[in-house]
């Protein structure tokens, strides 16, 4: 069942992003095992019940608090109710249902997303241990919104600004030697043309990879997992 939950804070660390915190008391209980986990939350949006995924970014269990973080991409019903978010509006969240777990000891991991996935990279990020490697490829609209990633790990960070531009730099990136899992999220079409980058041209086992479209150019609440 979904619980309730009140909007207690909206924070926003770039012009297209909002970071809001919900509290309720069903939250002490709330189990999040993998950084690329979903929640479906329901929410009333230009006057209708509207629902869509998304990633819990952070679980206070103590506080029985829940930290989401909103794309304000495109013009949907979803991003419009991040976009004017106050805090004691209620909104109802149910899930995640399950949780595809990557382990955190391969010799490296990249991590590629547009502006929909920075909130699953930048958890997975914060959960690397000291030692590990990671490389990200962040595709974002400008300078603006281009995260500073919290984390003990090795990171280094190529920024894109298009589409084009973002496959173009997965593509030149000199495959690292050793056991490595490849993550990417965003819109579908270019999700699974990374996915044919890094498996086709770059021979990357295709068991070591989790492609996701996040979203889908004219189709709204779009989420699967690409394979194949």
């Amino acid at each position: 069942m979904p619980c309730r939950a009140r909007l207690l804070r909206v924070e926003r660390p770039s012009p297209g992003l909002r970071r809001i915190v919900f509290g309720g008391e069903s939250l002490g209980d709330f189990v999040s095992a993998s950084f690329d986990d979903h929640v479906k939350l329901i929410l009333d949006a230009d006057g209708s019940p509207v629902m869509r995924d998304y990633t819990p970014r952070h679980a206070d269990l103590a506080r029985r608090e829940l930290t989401i973080e909103f794309a304000l991409h495109g013009d949907g019903p979803a991003a419009r109710w991040a976009a004017q978010a106050q805090p004691g509006q209620r909104v109802a969240i149910a899930g995640p249902r399950g949780s595809f777990v990557v382990p955190l000891d391969y010799d490296w991991h990249l991590l590629a997303g547009d502006e929909t996935a920075l909130p699953a990279i930048a958890r997975r990020l914060a959960e690397l241990p000291a030692g590990a490697r990671a490389h990200v490829f962040g595709l974002v609209d400008g300078p603006a919104e281009q995260r500073r990633f919290v984390s003990t790990a090795d990171v280094s960070v190529q920024w894109a600004a298009n589409a084009d531009e973002w496959l173009a730099t997965v593509r030149a990136f000199d495959w690292p030697a050793g056991e490595g899992y490849a993550w990417c999220a965003g819109e579908a079409r270019a999700v699974a043309a990374l996915r044919r980058i890094i498996v086709d041209d770059k021979g990357h086992s295709r068991h070591a990879i989790r492609a996701a479209a996040y979203w889908k150019q004219g189709a709204p609440g779009h989420h699967e997992n690409l394979e194949g």
